[in-house]
């Protein structure tokens, strides 16, 4: 079973595609945040890999097609930016002291829970980078000898905690400026976040695309410091 799924290059990504697809269909129909696609997606991939005995080196293997594409459309996010850069100029140091005080607090909160449960370096430069897009965290904890596969689970976790709650928050805290909402979600919760400012406004995605750029800015910043 193993030699068979190593030599196809094509399993993976289709047990992939159908698991975020079924997710997707699951959002839609219940309309609630807890399906979320990448949550119905992992539940159902997770425990398949787990029944079948299935590496997971294995499956990253047939994954690479697929992965690639993470950082170009990361990139992509940059089109937003333009369509409203008018706006983004006119907010540009409301969004830049917005950022910066939300990077700061994420890494000092991390970093001071680190401390006080008593965990090791390896562990504290893993968690550290969580509310940056993974392009970004890996090489930032794979660098400073943290986990790369625990970098990334902390990471897609952050990003769907921030798209199932953030609008819920924004509600709590009276957020209705879209500026704020971008900032907010850009800046906590990545690309997962940003999607969901999208669906908010347009403005909201764009200033949540730029924030997530600082933020990943200022991230790599820090972490020589903290990390």
């Amino acid at each position: 079973m193993h030699e068979f799924l190593s030599e196809s290059g094509y399993w993976a990504l289709l047990l992939t595609v159908a698991a975020y697809q079924l997710g997707l269909f699951l959002n839609k129909k219940t309309k609630s945040a807890i399906f979320h696609p990448i949550v119905v997606a992992s539940v159902i991939i997770v425990p398949i890999l787990l029944l079948a005995n299935i590496p997971n080196d294995t499956y990253q293997a047939g994954m690479k097609s697929i992965s690639w594409l993470l950082t170009p459309c990361t990139v992509c996010l940059g089109i937003s930016l333009y369509t409203q850069l008018q706006k983004l100029k006119k907010h540009i140091w409301a969004i830049l002291a917005g950022v910066l005080a939300g990077t700061v607090t994420s890494m000092l909160f991390v970093w001071g829970a680190c401390v006080l449960f008593g965990l090791d370096h390896a562990m504290t430069v893993t968690l550290l980078p969580k509310s940056v897009t993974t392009a970004m965290a890996q090489p930032l904890a794979e660098g400073a000898g943290g986990y790369a596969a625990l970098t990334t689970a902390a990471v897609v976790l952050t990003g769907v905690l921030g798209s199932v709650i953030g609008p819920a928050l924004c509600k709590l805290f009276r957020l209705k400026d879209d500026i704020s909402r971008g900032v907010a979600l850009g800046t906590a919760s990545h690309v997962v976040g940003t999607t969901k400012a999208a669906e908010m406004s347009e403005l909201s995605g764009a200033v949540s695309s730029l924030s997530l750029v600082i933020a990943g800015i200022l991230t790599a910043i820090a972490f020589s410091f903290l990390g």
